[in-house]
């Protein structure tokens, strides 16, 4: 059936010598992968290798079909053109994590509007700002309210339990953050994506926070696995 929707590419992969398999994140359809044939060697087809590099938001119309097989795109156009994305080094390394962990946690062919709404408006502003360190801490925090395992917000409790997912006087399970984490931690729910550039964190806190917010999220779903380009974006920030 040929649908129009737009979308936000997850990744893609080398499919043969001359295709690519790419997956995507839809607002109509929720996850969906495309079998685009032989457009690593067509240069004059309506399709483009450069449309489908992570997180790129697309306007599409393709065909999708319900027997669990690939889909194909007839027309695509790029919404929200990037102009830092994918030529700063810094934000593409953010891109390339910021890739894995979707691709991990977005599983679901269903529509999300608020999520991709979300997913949409997060990748303009990192896109259009400078001041960046913090912004994957932020983006997986609040990833977690389309999730369905936002923290609760009763700050005045001195450890937050991981696997409870919110705060508490004493620890409940065996995995929780405590102090000095706990205070930046508490920083973090504080704070938006305006208000981020203000945040500051120094390089230990913020790889810290990472670890907590990788532990978190996997303690909630089986799906999520360690992104590997997890140690260069530590190094980087």
């Amino acid at each position: 059936m040929l649908q129009k929707t737009k979308a936000i590419v997850i990744n893609s992969i080398k499919y043969s010598d001359s295709s690519l398999i790419v997956k995507c994140y839809t607002k109509d359809y929720g996850i969906k992968t495309y079998l685009l044939k032989g457009i690593l060697k067509s240069r004059k087809g309506v399709l483009k290798k450069a449309y489908f590099q992570a997180l790129t938001q697309l306007d599409l119309v393709a065909y999708h079909n319900d027997k669990g097989n690939l889909n194909s795109i007839k027309e695509v156009q790029i919404l929200n053109f990037y102009q830092t994305l994918h030529t700063d080094i810094i934000k593409q390394s953010l891109v390339i994590f910021l890739s894995e962990v979707l691709h991990s946690v977005l599983q679901e062919e269903e529509s999300n509007e608020e999520l991709f709404r979300y997913l949409e408006t997060s990748l303009v502003w990192l896109d259009t700002h400078d001041k960046i360190a913090n912004f994957h801490l932020l983006f997986m925090l609040d990833l977690t309210k389309y999730l369905g395992f936002y923290p609760e917000n009763n700050v005045h409790n001195d450890f937050f339990d991981l696997l409870e997912g919110k705060f508490v006087k004493k620890p409940i399970s065996d995995y929780y953050i405590k102090a000095p984490q706990i205070k930046y931690f508490k920083t973090l729910l504080g704070t938006n994506f305006d208000t981020l550039p203000k945040m500051v964190l120094t390089a230990l806190q913020r790889q810290e926070l990472l670890k907590l917010s990788i532990q978190y999220i996997s303690l909630h779903l089986q799906t999520f696995k360690t992104p590997k380009s997890l140690e260069v974006l530590q190094k980087l920030f």
